[in-house]
């Protein structure tokens, strides 16, 4: 559930009540679009969480420090320029919006007393952090929209803060019964959304909760109401609303099977059948909430590449079962190509070639039995054909009973492996699945072995043995050569072994060389 204007108004009671008074003692930045300031005053500190994420913008009071960068960015900078030390006047919530304005107090360079106001817009993607002065002039934000991205509202250093007013709806604090009546009349949409349409802060969750207190279906049209309908559905928006104005919340979360469903700051009556759990500050539900939900959430998100291998296997196994099952039903029809090869060994010799087609009499049954020939081939080669068309079917029917009850097994394997992530809370939990698909070939496994390395050592013999002679050098993959004196022995051993079979040849060509030289002298 989203931050509607019921859960803002919440969180502004609760902010006044614990932060009037006090004092900015600290302005950090730890994401983007997020700031935490630290506040002390009546002898207490607490963390003021403000975000304008665009998934989740969130404000509540917490206990729990995030890091901030070594290097604030500008916007952190200038709001510890202007309002470090500023003490917190009031936290209002205008028109009932999903709005929250913080009046800050603080002394300028010059010693003078100045205010300044910063807004905290909770609009989903729209969400932003604003810093304005006394006058309404934005100084800075957290975001800056330019005209190019909306042509509504500029937010730039400079520019007139205000609130624009796309929808034309009414506050729901100041509404009266006839101002609630022309509301919805005036809609032709269902009851439910008349309701959220006509009224800032109003959720959808709520409108719905509105018309089961007053017994009415939200999906029916407003067309559909009657005038008692109409008096219970505003004598429950009155009552909520009273609620609301004397600040009377009750938050709490409502669970199904474990998991956080919805929460609110008022009794959901819709959601009787569920557990629920009270909470005393909507900030402690707040934190409560979205870290279970986080939980769940970053499991989902950290499972997302299992789930499509998961879910893409077992479309494959599907699509291959049903083609499997296909395949051993046709492969039924083997007995009667079977029938045909017998029908034609025992009338071939008296059937004439060249028909298309022959009836001959099943001496199983005693019918007649019509059995299609191709022309080109006689009888009995026909024969042959349906007789070879029989095996086939019948070592297919074999193979594939095997196939079947295989791919079978695996489409119940993955089934089981996508409910164990859709109950998967821990990421010990996703890491035994990943092992398990590896294990069963879903998944390769990430890391190439290394191949060893191919070294050689000096055992004694001669390089002779490289040419397949035994003796000399050989290669290990056990062993390195680590050492620069045992190489020199490796190489020199290796060159005084060959060196007296080279001086024996060189002696030998030179005694030739002197004989032949003494042969033709004498000549």
């Amino acid at each position: 559930m989203a931050f509607d204007g019921i859960t803002i108004a919440n969180i502004t009671s609760e902010l006044n009540k614990n932060l009037v008074g006090c004092r900015i003692y600290k302005i950090a930045q730890p994401e983007q679009d997020e700031l935490i300031l630290t506040i002390k005053g009546n002898s207490t500190q607490c963390r003021l969480l403000l975000s304008a994420d665009a998934s989740l913008p969130l404000v509540y009071l917490t206990d729990v420090n995030k890091p901030s960068p070594l290097n604030a960015p500008n916007f952190c900078m200038l709001l510890r320029k202007h309002i470090q030390n500023a003490r917190i006047i009031s936290v209002t919530q205008p028109a009932f919006e999903r709005i929250i304005r913080i009046e800050l107090e603080h002394l300028n360079e010059m010693g003078d007393l100045c205010r300044k106001y910063l807004i905290v817009e909770i609009m989903g993607k729209h969400s932003n952090i604003i810093f304005c002065d006394e006058k309404g002039m934005i100084i800075d934000s957290i975001k800056h929209i330019s005209g190019m991205v909306s042509s509504v509202r500029e937010v730039l250093p400079g520019r007139e803060y205000f609130v624009p007013n796309t929808c034309d709806k009414s506050n729901p604090l100041t509404c009266d019964e006839t101002c609630f009546k022309q509301s919805l009349s005036t809609k032709s949409v269902s009851i439910a959304k008349a309701i959220y349409t006509s009224f800032n802060g109003i959720s959808p969750l709520i409108a719905q909760e509105l018309c089961y207190r007053a017994g009415v279906d939200g999906d029916y049209s407003v067309a559909s109401l009657e005038e008692n309908s109409y008096q219970r559905l505003w004598e429950e928006f009155a009552a909520l609303m009273g609620q609301i104005a004397k600040e009377e919340f009750e938050p709490s979360i409502y669970y199904k099977e474990e998991e956080p469903v919805e929460y609110a700051s008022v009794p959901l009556t819709v959601y009787d059948m569920h557990e629920k759990k009270d909470y005393e500050s909507v900030s402690l539900l707040l934190q409560d909430y979205y870290a279970k939900k986080s939980v769940v959430t970053r499991i989902r998100q950290r499972s997302v590449d299992l789930r499509k291998i998961v879910a893409t296997a077992l479309e494959r196994n599907v699509k291959k079962y049903d083609l499997q099952l296909k395949q051993l039903e046709d492969s039924k029809k083997r007995e009667k190509y079977k029938l045909y090869g017998e029908l034609l060994n025992a009338y071939g010799y008296q059937l004439p070639t060249g028909e298309k087609k022959v009836s001959v009499l099943n001496y199983y049954t005693n019918e007649m039995t019509e059995i299609p020939l191709e022309e080109e081939l006689s009888p009995l080669e026909n024969a042959k054909k349906y007789f070879d068309k029989y095996s086939k079917l019948k070592r297919t029917a074999t193979a594939l009973e095997a196939l079947t009850s295989q791919t079978k097994e695996e489409i119940e394997h993955l089934e089981s492996v996508q409910a164990a992530l859709d109950i998967a809370l821990k990421e010990e939990d996703l890491v035994q699945i990943k092992e398990e698909l590896i294990e069963t070939g879903y998944i390769k496994r990430k890391g190439v072995k290394k191949k060893e390395k191919i070294t050689y050592i000096d055992d004694g013999r001669s390089l002779a043995d490289m040419s397949g002679v035994s003796g000399g050098m050989h290669f290990s993959k056990q062993h390195t050569v680590s050492s620069f004196k045992a190489q020199w022995d490796t190489y020199w051993g290796a060159v005084k072994m060959m060196f007296f079979p080279m001086l024996v040849v060189v002696g030998f060509l030179l005694m030739v060389y002197l004989i032949m030289t003494l042969i033709f002298g004498i000549m």
